[in-house]
Order: C-alpha cells, then sequence, then structure tokens
C-alpha cells in the first residue's frame, strides 16, 4: 500500500472523462463507483479511454452504468463486494 492506504495499480491511472463524471452523477451511481476496487475504477476509464469511436465510448460507459447499478458484475464476470468483518454483539 502507498502513502493514502489504497493498492498501487498495475496500470497507469486514467483521469474520468466529463461525459463519464456527468453519467453518474445524473444516474446517481457515484457512490457505487467508488465503493469499487480502484483497480476496477482504473480498468473501466481505460476501456473507455481507449475507444477511438464516440460510438464505442458510449457503448462501454453503457454497460459500465448497467453494471454499477446492478451490482454484481465487473466485465461481464460476476463479482461480489468483499464482506467486511461483523462486530462482536
Amino acid at each position: 500500500m502507498n502513502k493514502t492506504n489504497r493498492p498501487r495499480l498495475k496500470r497507469s491511472p486514467q483521469l474520468m472523462p466529463g461525459f463519464v463524471r456527468e453519467a453518474l452523477e445524473e444516474r446517481q451511481l457515484m457512490a457505487a463507483y467508488k465503493s469499487r476496487p480502484s483497480y476496477q475504477q482504473n480498468d473501466y476509464l481505460g476501456w473507455i479511454n481507449r475507444a477511438r469511436h464516440e460510438e464505442t465510448k458510449r457503448r462501454r460507459l453503457s454497460q459500465r452504468l448497467e453494471e454499477l447499478e446492478g451490482g454484481t458484475r465487473y466485465m461481464k464476470m460476476r463479482w461480489s463486494p468483499p464482506r467486511r468483518a461483523r462486530r462482536p454483539v
């Protein structure tokens, strides 16, 4: 872990394009996005950013938004958030 207590990414950190931020805020999914591991956030941004055509970027963003809404998918694969340690009663 680095100084910010976040895991280091193996890939270069990606910047979030404005249209992605707007879509996340419009559909009230920013919290769901931020709750995902940093590698997932970075992978999706890189995947969207690498598209050469605007239509492809929009299609990839649409997939990402649907997966965030469902909460159980990452790049079309099953995913579940890590279980938190239970507090003793």
